[in-house]
This record gives C-alpha cells, structure tokens and sequence, in this order.
C-alpha cells in the first residue's frame, strides 16, 4: 500500500535500516552493496553510517563504509560529508529532487518517501570520467 509520509524530520530517520544499493555504471562494471544504514545522535543531528559488501563483477568482495551529517534546516535536512563540507539539502516530503556539484562531476538525486518507512534515493552521477545510476533501498 502506498502512502505519503506525514511529518517527517530528522528524527524520523533515527535507527538501523536495511540499505540495498545496484550501481549501474556506464564506463565500468556494475556494482552492489548489502548492508546497513544507521542514523545514530551527533552534536546537532545524526551521524549516517552506511556499511556494507560490495561485491564488483570479477573481483573479491570487500566491505565498504560512508559517513554524512545530517542536520535540521527549517522544514529541510541539511546533509555534509564527515569532515563538515556541505553536500545536499532535501525535505523528507513525498518525491524530492537535489543536486551537487564537485567539480568536474555533476551528482542529481532523487529521493522518495512515498512508501515511508521503505524510502529510496536515486543518483544519477555525470562527468568526464563518470557516468552511472546508483539506486539506494532503505527498509526498517
């Protein structure tokens, strides 16, 4: 069944989910990762610690890990990379669109609350050297 999220904020995200992610790359191999995003307090926010195997077409699989900030920004989530740089702002309300761009590449996501708390973030990723989709599941 399909519902639109009533009041969402960062909070809301607090906890463990379950993280999917299928990179379809376009000049290279296809990726996953299976593993788990936790959203735990930090200073102002939440800290994101996505953990997970990725496992590349012909190679070994091997853990891999990302960390963000998330903080509150009015009706908005502000993100940041681990060392505080600003990185993307969204509002956790239906379908939301948001961009970054780290020179020279273009990076345009696309996230959907829809089926809160099952939510997805879609990365559309261009640059000289990069040219791939990376869709991301988080479940409870």
């Amino acid at each position: 069944m399909t519902q639109t999220p009533v009041n969402l904020d960062l909070w809301s995200f607090e906890g463990v989910w379950q993280l999917t992610r299928l990179v379809e790359n376009a000049v290279g191999p296809d990726m996953t990762l299976v593993g788990t995003a936790t959203f735990r307090r930090y200073e102002d926010g939440l800290m994101l610690v996505e953990e997970g195997t990725l496992e590349v077409a012909g190679q070994p699989p091997m853990q891999g890990s990302q960390r963000y900030i998330w903080r509150p920004d009015g009706a908005a989530i502000a993100t940041f990379f681990a060392d505080g740089r600003a990185f993307f702002q969204f509002r956790p309300d239906g379908e939301t669109a948001a961009a970054h761009w780290c020179s020279p590449d273009q990076y345009d996501v696309v996230m959907d609350f829809t089926r809160w708390p099952d939510w997805r973030a879609t990365w559309t990723v261009q640059g000289p050297r990069k040219d791939y989709v990376m869709r991301s599941r988080y479940i409870r």
